[in-house]
């Protein structure tokens, strides 16, 4: 813990999240990850049938890296913007263009509209997270913030046990663009409980120092966000519907990838794709997390609908069940016997999403009954909720109080930009691969052997956490 921080100064770390103090703010946080996971796990289930219906099945895995691409500007701007003005005004716009990026989506006509409406969207979700994360730091004492991590992560429980399931029934029996124009009014209702408590985050913004990072860093963390942006952006289109030929977006898709390579390691701890002991090891295994795991769930319903036969209502269910190992995950990690032994969690969280991910290919492989793949979905959500909510633990003690703007930034992005490369990667494999008759199988394997060397390399980085 830092001398500095100003939540445990006062002592209120007697109270828990539920006391006087912290429970309408402890509210207000869960409603809006409440809906942001809706939306996440929602969209999953839904978007065979939005790709089938806008002739965009190639560029399935494009609809989802849009988003995470303007979601990593949205990351860097909320860095800079919370550092220089607290975490009200990001929090607030935030949301307000997620809203507006789903009800966009609800009403596109073709593919074009549709990807547009995402970028929006992930915009917004860029901003609200960083924001949600300094609000966590601040307002919060460093005794209290594995519990809110976990609470957290338990706001994603209704929303993957009934997302999916709504999601796969009003696709099949309305419209898929309901699953859009249902998120907006939540968001609004999100907004509002936030709203009510700006004045306990604005005390909190005003009870921190002045960030180590002057106007010009903030500039140049700016600017280096858009071009982390652009050149995730380039990578996406150019893999989006690839074909194993040179072409001008194989070029395009190279650029991208060379631009990700230098920039990324501009916006983060120094030595981090060293895998340095410390700080920048949190965030390496926080890249290669999200990386392995939305590199292989983005096209599980597309190979259950596709190669078993299942109906988007049953894929869903699917993906519900096998998400509830990430909040027992989350809620193991926030008990107070792990304090100071977070970093063997990590290491236990990517050897879980390892052998989860080898037990999807074999399901696939095998031709094992589709349902079986909840077991290892479930140990896939084990490890992410075991590693995820303790990298973010450890992120906020490893850091002063008056650079959580940074350090969430950054903690955002490494998980952004992983989930990117991850689509971005399994996308291309598709993509080349694919054919038009079916007979995937082959595909999902090689893509999801892939993903899980990924995790096997969280149990590497992890060990290098302990300083």
């Amino acid at each position: 813990m830092t001398a500095t921080d100003p939540a445990e100064a006062t002592g209120r770390h007697t109270e828990g999240l539920f006391g006087p103090t912290f429970r309408p703010l402890t509210l207000g946080l869960v409603a809006l990850i409440t809906v942001i996971a809706f939306e996440g796990m929602a969209v999953s289930t839904a978007m065979p049938e939005v790709a089938r219906e806008l002739d965009a099945v190639r560029s399935y895995g494009l609809a989802f890296s849009v988003m995470l691409t303007t979601q990593l500007l949205g990351i860097v701007l909320s860095g800079v913007w919370t550092d220089r003005s607290g975490s009200l005004p990001s929090l607030f716009v935030g949301q307000v263009l997620f809203a507006v990026g789903c009800a966009v989506c609800g009403s596109a006509g073709s593919f074009g509209p549709f990807l547009f409406g995402r970028a929006v969207a992930g915009l917004g979700a860029g901003l609200t997270f960083v924001a949600a994360f300094v609000v966590v730091g601040r307002a919060y004492p460093e005794a209290l913030r594995p519990k809110v991590f976990s609470v957290v992560s338990a706001a994603w429980v209704l929303p993957s046990l009934l997302g999916p399931v709504i999601a796969g029934w009003l696709t099949s029996a309305v419209s898929w663009r309901l699953v859009f124009w249902a998120v907006v009014l939540p968001v609004a209702v999100a907004l509002v409980a936030v709203v009510t408590r700006r004045g306990q985050i604005a005390a909190a913004d005003a009870g921190v120092e002045a960030s180590s990072r002057d106007h010009r860093e903030h500039r140049r963390a700016a600017w280096l966000g858009l071009a982390i942006a652009v050149s995730a952006g380039l990578l996406q289109w150019g893999t989006h519907e690839l074909e194993i030929a040179w072409s001008p977006k194989t070029v395009t898709a190279l650029v991208g990838l060379v631009g990700v390579a230098v920039v990324a390691p501009m916006l983060l701890p120094a030595g981090t794709f060293a895998m340095r002991r410390g700080l920048p090891s949190v965030m390496l295994s926080r890249f290669f997390l999200p990386c392995a795991f939305f590199g292989t769930l983005t096209y599980i319903p597309l190979m259950l609908t596709g190669e078993r036969g299942m109906t988007l209502t049953q894929a869903g269910a699917v993906l519900a069940v096998g998400s509830l190992g990430w909040s027992v995950g989350s809620w193991i990690q926030g008990r107070d016997r792990y304090a100071g032994r977070r970093d063997r969690l990590v290491v236990l969280g990517g050897l879980s999403l390892a052998l989860g991910l080898l037990g999807v290919v074999a399901v696939t492989a095998f031709g094992w009954w589709p349902w079986w793949v909840v077991v290892p979905l479930s140990f896939c959500g084990l490890g992410m909720g075991l590693g995820t909510a303790s990298l973010s633990v450890l992120a906020l003690s490893l850091t002063p109080p008056r650079d959580h703007g940074s350090a969430s930034s950054s903690l955002q992005l490494s998980d952004v930009l992983g989930s990117v490369i991850g689509i971005a990667a399994t996308g291309a494999v598709f993509a080349a691969l694919h054919t038009a008759a079916g007979q995937d199988v082959p595909v999902f394997v090689a893509m999801w052997l892939g993903t899980a060397a990924v995790a096997a390399l969280v149990i590497a980085s992890g060990s290098r956490i302990r300083s």
